[in-house]
């Protein structure tokens, strides 16, 4: 009977957090779809995205705690580097990030129906597989920086399969970018969201967790070069790594009645 009621639990809670997820975009889809028609519309656009974050998460009715390790205003422009261990974490991302901030996330989201268009459109997207699309990504988000604006990325490229427990090696392009514009480089940890919503393939689960960001001290680049990629690597890997935690160390398995 225990199982049967968490089972249920888990499916009710599920439902709510997808009705809670779903409405706003929904509510606000034809101002997103006209401030997606021209980029001086974007920064507004992102602030829906932002205020859309808050609201769904705010009535999932989970904890969040962030932390910052560095007292003061974040720089601007600056590289946040992130680790990536679920579907949510743009949007704690964009919940906690103030600004109008850039994001790079794989082609793939592209092609959502009706926010994926939107979402290439306002942000970067990036086929890793393809040495043009990586370069076009680079270009953008060095313009972008230029211009002011700060840029998230999942510098492992992709979702690891034990999020929590191990990092997946990261990737040069971040640190390159960085380095060659210039801008700090801020680690973010995100250690419990997998906790949240795991990833798994063919279904969606969600379980009411607390999570945790941990915005670390900005790393400067001035002065630094491509032979300095592999050691901020390192110190960047070392400190997401550190910020996991035993209770996000295993995902949460599937709920069963039985």
């Amino acid at each position: 009977m225990r199982h049967l009621f968490r089972y249920l639990g888990h499916r009710l809670y599920t439902t709510w957090a997808t009705f809670w997820f779903v409405l706003p975009f929904v509510v606000t889809y034809p101002a997103q779809w006209w401030l997606g028609r021209k980029p001086a519309r974007y920064p507004a656009l992102h602030g829906i995205y932002s205020g859309w974050a808050r609201f769904s998460m705010a009535l999932w009715g989970i904890p969040i705690e962030e932390i910052h390790e560095e007292a003061g205003p974040l720089p601007q422009p600056c590289v946040y580097v992130a680790n990536h261990g679920s579907y949510i974490d743009i949007m704690l991302m964009f919940k906690t990030i103030p600004g109008y901030l850039n994001m790079m996330g794989k082609h793939t989201l592209a092609k959502v129906p009706l926010w994926g268009p939107l979402f290439a459109k306002a942000y970067i997207t990036l086929d890793r597989t393809s040495a043009v699309s990586r370069g076009r990504a680079l270009v953008a988000a060095r313009q972008g920086l230029a211009a002011g604006r700060s840029i998230a990325i999942f510098a492992e490229g992709r979702i690891s399969p034990t999020p929590g427990r191990e990092l997946l090696p990261l990737q040069d392009g971040a640190f390159q970018l960085a380095i060659a514009a210039g801008v700090p480089i801020v680690p973010v940890g995100m250690p419990l969201n997998h906790m949240f919503m795991p990833d798994v393939k063919g279904s969606l689960r969600v379980r009411r967790h607390r999570l945790k960001i941990v915005f670390h001290p900005a790393i400067p680049t001035t002065g630094l070069t491509a032979a300095d990629v592999p050691a901020l690597k390192a110190r960047v890997a070392a400190q997401l790594a550190a910020d996991f935690l035993p209770e996000g160390a295993e995902k949460p398995g599937p709920s069963t009645w039985r």
